[in-house]
């Protein structure tokens, strides 16, 4: 298994934008799929774990999240959304390129910087999904990518299409002889091999 890397952000940010921002005229105060919150909060909620992945690798801490939130002014469009995304997931591509493998830092545990990427991938994958529901687009999370984060977050997951396989760990969808998981908790990556591992 490959770990999840920045070069994986990239185009999973890529495959989001690809796929949404051809709907950025569309009205995205609907709902974003199953979700509770609306096409806009969802985007807005994925710049904001983006940014706090990014400082988490950066800053190393070892016990908590740092306490700062991305607040996206409540008057940005849908396309300049999607810039702040961009914005967001490119600062967490720089904090991966220029982190040790061997830093670590706190998620519900203590994770590599290849974890943070795969959470970074699931975030964009997933969510995107869930606004193109909302905006009657079509999407789905890319084989190659929807792979590297299963193989890193959901080890004992089913076989399947990847991306239908993505999409049942987080409860979006059911797959044959597995009914749509309820509830779900974001998993805590353990650390791949390496030295400094604390978990």
């Amino acid at each position: 298994m490959n770990p999840t890397s920045a070069r994986d952000v990239e185009q999973a940010v890529a495959a989001m934008t690809s796929a949404l921002r051809p709907a950025v005229e569309a009205d995205w105060t609907v709902p974003a799929g199953g979700l509770d919150w609306s096409c806009w909060q969802t985007a807005a909620h994925v710049a904001h774990d983006l940014l706090a992945y990014a400082g988490q690798v950066t800053a190393g801490p070892r016990e908590a999240y740092l306490p700062l939130d991305l607040v996206v002014r409540a008057d940005a469009s849908p396309s300049q959304l999607l810039e702040v995304v961009e914005t967001s997931a490119s600062l967490l591509v720089l904090a991966l390129e220029s982190a040790s493998p061997d830093g670590r830092a706190w998620h519900f545990g203590l994770t590599d910087p290849s974890g943070f990427a795969a959470l970074g991938v699931n975030e964009l994958l997933v969510h995107t999904w869930d606004v193109a529901q909302g905006l009657d687009v079509v999407f789905e999370p890319p084989a190659q990518l929807a792979r590297s984060v299963v193989d890193r977050l959901w080890t004992d997951a089913p076989e399947g299409s990847p991306g239908r396989v993505l999409l049942w760990c987080t409860g979006r969808v059911a797959l044959p002889g597995h009914p749509r998981v309820g509830d779900w908790v974001e998993p805590s990556p353990a650390p791949v091999s390496g030295g400094g591992q604390d978990w």
